[in-house]
């Protein structure tokens, strides 16, 4: 049975949240990749103001393609989240509480999503159409001359993802690892 969650979420609908959880996500979520990033976390650094509040918001790692006529966007699926690995701690500490991708993270970001109540979830990678049909409405809300790299606000309804790293430190990955191991 999937959790359902709706942004903005609160330190304690993540922190219920376990590595293998299926999540469905209704509500607002930013897409924002790596030059994205890079700006926020020279922003932060800076103590500078941020184009969009980020307490308790949803990341997915996506640089949507152009819709179709009559769609909000084209193919959405997630990128490589290690590449934001660098930026990760700094926007978690504004109070991002859930971010979205794909592949395996940093120890430094499994230690700052303990830190900051946060979760890492994945999304199926090649999977990006389907992804998506679960975007109902999208809008450039920051830094439009990166086009696909924007930062975009997505309406979404039953957006699907798995708790990768909850904020206690488990991971999906690495207990999977395991379980092979012991079986080998």
């Amino acid at each position: 049975m999937a959790v359902k969650l709706k942004p903005p979420l609160l330190v304690g609908d993540v922190t219920s949240l376990r590595a293998g959880d299926e999540v469905l996500i209704t509500g607002v979520i930013y897409t924002a990749r790596d030059a994205a990033h890079r700006r926020l976390a020279e922003l932060i650094e800076h103590r500078r103001d941020l184009p969009l509040e980020l307490e308790g918001q949803v990341i997915y790692y996506t640089g949507p393609t152009p819709p179709s006529p009559g769609r909000p966007t084209g193919s959405a699926g997630p990128t490589t989240s290690s590449r934001m690995d660098p930026f990760t701690p700094a926007i978690l500490s504004r109070g991002v509480r859930a971010l979205i991708g794909k592949g395996e993270r940093s120890q430094t970001v499994v230690e700052a999503l303990q830190s900051h109540g946060a979760v890492y979830l994945a999304a199926v990678g090649g999977a990006g159409a389907l992804l998506a049909e679960t975007v109902i409405a999208a809008e450039p809300v920051a830094y439009r001359e990166l086009g696909p790299e924007a930062i975009y606000r997505f309406r979404v309804k039953d957006f699907p993802a798995v708790v990768v790293n909850d904020a206690h430190g488990g991971d999906l990955f690495r207990s999977g690892r395991d379980r092979y191991r012991r079986r080998s």
